[in-house]
């Protein structure tokens, strides 16, 4: 096999693919390529033999998306539950994290308690001394399924923890629920890294030991949220992230250290690496890119030592196989995918790497390669890609490399010196840093001009990466013309993908589940227009104040799936919180051409968004006026006159999509339901947006008969404490035989339509009767 594990890895590949996609027609292209690779003799027996071995080896072996749930049936009573703890344990002020693995029906539990959630202000009882992995437990509790995802593009930690092996949550009331005792010895190394984390801690200042502690010991717990943030958009995160770069430093301190100084010989020297790199994955928090890069280096040592000569292409899928039979779950890892794809293209990539003498220009080449070949990864994951980063890179990595990385692992051993010695490198650390990522900052204020797209569907992919390689090999054998044309057609490729909503004669109208509030987004055909209908959010219990929560985990990620950069507009039917609470956010990051209010809104509940620089046109309107939206009518019905209070002033809006009439209520009451069949007595309504909630102040039988809707919208919160929607509202839309479509039941509603009619689309549930 020796020269042919790149055969066995693109067997394991497909069999992942095919698994990961859930296309059988990757079955049949793997084996009409082994056929041909056969028949005209381009491959030996053995490879042959082996790559359709592990092909249907892994096939079996890898678990697929849909057969990783939660039993449908399992018992949330309190109970006594014995396991082993299988992970290193998480403990912070605000936070007790661990897994166990249940010892009778060898279920992967997640840990948690929040001392704050049960009054308690201190871990201190039980010793959390005993928390350790390995350690065997018993713990009172009831087990329960995590958070799934209630809304289209939102981050689904259920799915997140199944791919990771995980059932199901138990939340601890009470420490003493819980009893533990004895480790394994691979704790003895978590408790090092934890020692050794809290030591850079008190030694720098709170700036570098973040940077030290998530490049080093790969723990980014403590880096400031906005410069990752930062980071993400720019797809500078890799070098936060510990990778094959920071093993290649370890190892050339070692050797400079070691052999140079004449501490240790060559062959000592690389004895010490074989155990030493192990030892340091394990302290860099055994993310797979450590794995990865430690294994590879280990068995590049060994191999050499009993002088068997493996390339690095060998190495490196001998490696991609071992982690995935390791852990049939790690497909799943983003970090996992990003690190072999990225580090396979760079090998792939040599030959035309090796013709550059200019380390600068070496740089640029390595970033293009690498940025390139995880586009599609890229925009599945974040929805986003931004072609500028390219370039940055140039500026940021060489930086990291010479400068930060280095001095991040220098810094270690320089922490057992004086203070003073110590304070002076971190000085001039934070100021040249600070300048660095001020300049980051400042490009991303003048030049972020993303793409965003939801992703490649899959034949988009085999071509975007058919085309890559076409390209690379162009480049490689220096055909720039015919290189030129096949960068221009994976340009066109990816803009026609992100430009997809712009051909679309289809609208979607979406009832974002945001828990008890409203958020109602229009999507109209070839994206002639982009609006909202109120942007409610959650609030703080200590400030009472709005949270981004709503924002950043629901309308953002949504927002960057759809290509969304600006709305046109936002009408706000009224001025509570749960209406209202994530505009001041919206305006903040995105581009709004217009808020809508009514004629007697409260204009000092926007004074918080005064200090924003992108302020949107005010437009105050009242019943009887037609608003006209990016060549969409909005007819206002209400409010006619001054009510004196924020829900009885609430704008009503009527429309229609693709011949489907809609009724925007916002939170009136039935007196202003009985007003509405009085001005407009013969109105169609189609789509009814249910008022407040499905509050029993709403809903009038009345106005519910008079205007006769057959589908009932009700935005309203999972197990709310107002008891919403009361029986009596769900009884009189019943009695007109309307579909009723809740928040809490279905989560977000979509209405796709097109100019002949649409159909509602439940995020997490088939309406009624088409069960």
């Amino acid at each position: 096999m020796k020269g042919y594990w790149h055969v066995a890895a693109f067997a394991v590949g497909a069999a992942t693919l095919r698994i990961y996609f859930e296309n059988d027609w990757i079955i049949v292209a793997f084996l009409l390529w082994i056929f041909y690779l056969y028949f005209y003799e381009r491959l030996k027996k053995l490879p042959i033999f082996t790559s359709l071995i592990l092909f249907f080896f892994f096939s079996v072996y890898i678990p697929s998306p849909t057969a990783i749930q939660s039993p449908k049936t399992f018992s949330d009573k309190t109970a006594h539950y014995a396991g082993e703890i299988i992970s290193p344990v998480q403990l912070t002020n605000d936070k007790l994290e661990f897994v166990i693995e249940e010892q009778h029906s060898k279920h992967r539990i997640l840990i948690l308690y929040f001392p704050e959630a049960s009054n308690q202000e201190t871990m201190s009882e039980p010793n959390p001394g005993s928390l350790k992995y390995g350690a065997s437990c018993i713990i009172k509790g009831s087990m329960e399924l995590p958070n799934e995802s209630r809304n289209p593009a939102q981050f689904d930690y259920r799915d997140y923890l199944l791919k990771n092996g995980i059932t199901y949550q138990l939340i601890l009331q009470d420490l003493a629920d819980l009893e533990c005792e004895g480790s394994k010895f691979l704790e003895r190394f978590y408790m090092l890294r934890e020692q050794l984390v809290t030591h850079v801690e008190s030694r720098f200042s709170p700036y570098t030991a973040s940077w030290l502690t998530a490049i080093v010991f790969g723990d980014d717990s403590t880096m400031d949220s906005e410069t990752e943030d930062l980071f993400q958009r720019w797809s500078l995160s890799h070098i936060i992230a510990i990778s094959g770069s920071n093993i290649a430093l370890i190892v050339a301190l070692f050797y400079f250290l070691l052999i140079k100084l004449n501490l240790l010989t060559h062959e000592k020297a690389q004895w010490l690496m074989i155990f030493f790199l192990p030892v340091y994955a394990l302290l860099a928090g055994g993310e797979p890119s450590v794995w990865r890069a430690a294994i590879m280096v280990v068995l590049f040592i060994l191999l050499n030592k009993f002088k068997l000569r493996f390339s690095y292409t060998d190495i490196l899928c001998i490696v991609f196989i071992l982690l995935i039979l390791f852990d049939k779950n790690i497909i799943y890892h983003v970090g996992f995918q990003l690190s072999f794809i990225v580090t396979f293209a760079i090998l792939l990539s040599r030959n035309w790497l090796g013709k550059t003498e200019s380390a600068i220009w070496q740089v640029l080449q390595i970033s293009f390669v690498s940025q390139m070949v995880i586009i599609p990864i890229q925009f599945a994951y974040f929805s986003i890609f931004q072609p500028l980063s390219i370039i940055l890179n140039l500026i940021v990595i060489p930086y990291f490399t010479i400068v930060v990385i280095p001095l991040m692992y220098i810094l270690v051993p320089l922490s057992f010196l004086p203070d003073l010695f110590i304070n002076m490198l971190d000085a001039l650390f934070v100021n040249i840093h600070q300048l660095i990522i001020a300049l980051i900052t400042l490009i991303d204020a003048v030049l972020y001009f993303p793409f965003l797209t939801s992703g490649f569907p899959f034949i988009a992919i085999l071509i975007y990466f058919g085309l890559f390689i076409w390209f690379m090999r162009e480049l490689e054998y220096g055909m720039l013309r015919r290189a030129f044309r096949s960068g221009l057609l994976l340009s066109l490729l990816i803009m026609s993908i992100v430009a997809r909503p712009y051909f679309s004669s289809e609208g979607t109208v979406t009832m974002f589940d945001i828990g008890q509030g409203d958020a109602f987004l229009i999507e109209l055909p070839y994206r002639k227009g982009v609006m909202m209908i109120d942007a409610g959010s959650r609030f703080s219990f200590e400030d009472m104040e709005p949270t981004d929560s709503v924002y950043q985990q629901i309308l953002r990620p949504y927002f960057n799936s759809r290509g969304i950069k600006e709305l046109d507009a936002i009408i706000l039917t009224h001025e509570d919180m749960d209406h209202i609470g994530s505009v001041e956010f919206l305006l903040k990051e995105m581009k709004i051409e217009q808020l809508i209010v009514s004629s007697y809104y409260d204009l000092s509940a926007m004074q918080a968004w005064s200090e924003i620089q992108k302020q949107p046109e005010l437009v105050q309107v009242k019943g009887g006026e037609l608003l006209t939206i990016s060549g969409q009518p909005f007819y206002v019905l209400a409010p006619v006159d001054d009510r004196a209070s924020s829900n009885e002033n609430s704008i009503v809006i009527f429309t229609e999509f693709g011949g489907v009439n809609w009724l925007f209520t916002g939170d009136i009451t039935k007196e202003e339901e009985r007003e509405l069949i009085q001005n407009y007595p013969n109105l169609p309504v189609d789509v009814l947006k249910v008022a407040h909630h499905g509050s029993s102040t709403s809903t009038d039988e009345n106005f519910i008969q008079a205007t006769d809707p057959s589908f009932a919208l009700i935005s309203v919160g999972l197990n709310n404490s107002y008891g919403h929607p009361t029986s009596e509202v769900l009884e009189t839309l019943e009695n007109v035989h309307a579909v009723t479509l809740r928040t809490d039941q279905h989560g977000a509603v979509q209405f796709k339509y097109r100019s002949d009619g649409g159909t509602f689309f439940p995020f997490l549930h088939k309406l009624r009767g088409e069960e």
